[in-house]
């Protein structure tokens, strides 16, 4: 496979001064209500009445994240994980002209009603009067797929770290993989959760660029769909490959890692000859979730063709596959479509991902997340005048 790495690596634009960084995680979401300065045009609900929706807006300092992870705390609190945020302490702002940006993780907490109203909270971590990273005191950690394991909740981590070289957009390295270990998070604000690290990064080899992208306990082990890429001796190899963890070894996974092989074994050595690319995605953002309704296990995540332009979706009756066929998942993505008012020629999208918390029978609940590879430094860009971009946009989708 000769397709360019960077081409399916997260396009973020916010973590750099001087050169706008793109990394592109591409994944699944849904439009979503949002204002703009520049365009007039909203989103209108697609979605089923009744029934209690994930909607993301401006309060509490935070005006736009990529990622959007979700996973569900408890019977009544759903945590939600973002990506480099955009942040101001004004609340009403109409544009993101001049606003600060945290680069990292930023969290949120949400509920809903017994009206099926969705009510979310930002928890946005200060230090020294300044909006900072909840993760992450020297280091750019993005969130990835979060899990439960005996009732501890673990939120892997992508360690990136900025290359600085000038004249280049893609100016960062992917540079290791962690796990945030949190056994106690019956605290209402996240800020207060106690936490350690697990160092991933020993543990996998270099040539994995994203180990969590998205995660799934089952039975005995903890699942993972990496998004690998190697190229050497003739090999070439890109795309999503299979990877699990005992659940007895996740505090302690060095030696513990097992990979999904061609022939239908695990193999505790990650072989590039003989592992298998059980999703030829090729994203650093999917979800796969258990649909017990159908006995199915149903992969979601946004095309890395046309800077993302259609949700894709496949099945499978076991995690290991084999799959089905991808099979487009609603409506063209309006964003990057030239025919919409939403268009612009340097958007693209990315993050495409299922919500199961919310998905009802074959009515899948999906975000995605589009940005913009314009220079985000530059006060009247694209990015900076409009707020409906660069946020989770919601979708409802029968499949």
């Amino acid at each position: 496979m000769k397709r360019k790495v960077v081409d399916f690596e997260k396009m973020n634009l916010l973590g750099m001064k001087k050169k706008s960084i793109v990394f592109v995680l591409l994944l699944l979401i849904f439009p979503l209500f949002s204002c703009s300065t520049f365009i007039s045009e909203k989103y209108t609900a697609e979605v089923p009445r009744g029934q209690c929706l994930p909607v993301f807006p401006d309060k509490d300092g935070w005006y736009g994240g990529d990622g959007a992870y979700s996973i569900k705390l408890d019977q009544e609190r759903t945590l939600w994980l973002f990506g480099d945020t955009f942040v101001d302490r004004e609340e009403g702002r109409k544009d993101r002209v001049d606003m600060d940006f945290v680069a990292g993780t930023t969290l949120a907490v949400s509920t809903c009603s017994a009206n099926n109203e969705f009510n979310i909270k930002y928890y946005l971590k200060k230090k020294n009067g300044e909006f900072a990273s909840s993760f992450g005191e020297n280091e750019w950690l993005w969130p990835q797929d979060p899990f439960k394991v005996n009732d501890v909740l673990y939120i892997p981590l992508i360690v990136v770290t900025p290359t600085n070289k000038e004249g280049e957009l893609f100016n960062f390295k992917i540079t290791g993989h962690k796990f945030v270990r949190i056994k106690d998070f019956s605290a209402a604000d996240p800020n207060k959760w106690n936490y350690d690290y697990i160092d991933l990064t020993p543990a996998i080899s270099p040539d994995i660029r994203a180990f969590a992208s998205t995660s799934v306990v089952y039975k005995n082990d903890v699942y993972f769909y990496p998004f690998y890429a190697y190229s050497k001796d003739q090999v070439n190899i890109l795309g999503n490959i299979l990877a699990r963890i005992p659940a007895s070894r996740i505090d302690n996974p060095a030696g513990a890692v097992e990979y999904f092989t061609k022939d239908g074994t695990w193999q505790n050595k990650l072989n590039p000859e003989t592992v298998k690319v059980v999703l030829d995605a090729s994203v650093s953002e999917l979800s796969v979730r258990y649909h017990a309704a159908e006995k199915k296990w149903i992969a979601v995540y946004l095309s890395t063709q046309n800077k993302g332009d259609k949700l894709l979706y496949q099945a499978a009756d076991k995690p290991e596959g084999p799959w089905t066929t991808p099979k487009t998942l609603g409506a063209p993505i309006p964003e990057v479509d030239p025919q919409s008012r939403l268009y612009d020629k340097n958007n693209f999208c990315y993050a495409g991902k299922e919500h199961i918390e919310y998905s009802r029978n074959r009515n899948l609940i999906v975000t995605y997340v589009c940005n913009s590879a314009e220079d985000s430094q530059n006060p009247t860009s694209f990015i900076r005048r409009n707020l409906f971009l660069y946020r989770p946009v919601v979708r409802a989708i029968g499949y």
